[in-house]
């Protein structure tokens, strides 16, 4: 509920913007096919995985495990607030290693922000994305996995904001850690190698990946040469330009 939310008022705000509405009507056919044909996979497709399926899945193998674990609501919702969002700087960091950048890669081909763009990916790389299934399986042994879930759509609403065209305060980045747009236009950059961190950047600046910087980047996006079909299904052996 919060993503989608937060996903309707990033998107009446673009519009409203005469320049952000520009940048995104420029847009390719094969980006605009790319980012929506993924958008139900991750608002759809996925939650459905999660609560369904592999909730089914678990409630047959595992019900001595519902519920197993009471945690206190804010123990909870820091659980994947914080814990999950630095597992998560791994699992991104890995994405860049050379034998998943093929699949990265594709994410990385925007060559514009908006909030499209977040979902832009390969049919199937979402799935290794490790909120996937950490989410289920916590969700399935939380008690009361309510405020797991907030944190959880909270997360989900900031990768949107982040994926936008919008300012932030640096107060937020210097102060309290939230990685913010700027800071993920310079991993969208041609130098992608860098803030790696969801919700925070404090991961970046404890592993020495953070880059700091106050304007935005020059050229966005590391365009490839993959024909639409295998940026869908099979992004392999395309060239890099």
């Amino acid at each position: 509920m919060i993503s989608t939310i937060a996903f309707i008022i990033l998107i009446i705000f673009t519009l409203a913007s005469n320049k952000r509405r520009g940048i995104m009507l420029k847009k390719s056919f094969d980006g605009w096919v790319l980012d929506l044909l993924n958008l139900p996979i991750q608002g759809i497709l996925i939650p459905i995985l999660q609560t369904i399926i592999l909730y089914g899945l678990f409630s047959n193998f595992f019900p001595q495990l519902q519920g197993i674990l009471d945690l206190h609501p804010i123990v909870c919702f820091l659980l994947n607030f914080i814990v999950v969002d630095y597992f998560y700087y791994w699992n991104h960091r890995i994405l860049h290693f050379n034998g998943l950048w093929n699949l990265h890669r594709v994410h990385h081909s925007a060559e514009d922000m908006d909030v499209f763009a977040t979902s832009r990916n390969t049919l199937w790389t979402s799935f290794l994305i490790l909120y996937v299934w950490v989410n289920a399986i916590m969700i399935y042994l939380l008690k009361d996995p309510t405020f797991y879930v907030v944190a959880a759509g909270l997360s989900a609403a900031l990768d949107l904001w982040k994926h936008s065209n919008f300012p932030a305060s640096h107060f937020l980045s210097d102060k309290l850690f939230i990685a913010t747009p700027i800071d993920h236009q310079w991993h969208h950059s041609n130098q992608p190698n860098s803030n790696f961190g969801a919700n925070l950047n404090l991961w970046d600046k404890v592993h020495g990946t953070y880059r700091k910087e106050l304007e935005k980047p020059s050229k966005l996006g590391i365009p490839t040469q993959l024909p639409l079909w295998k940026a869908l299904l099979f992004p392999f052996k395309g060239k890099q330009t």
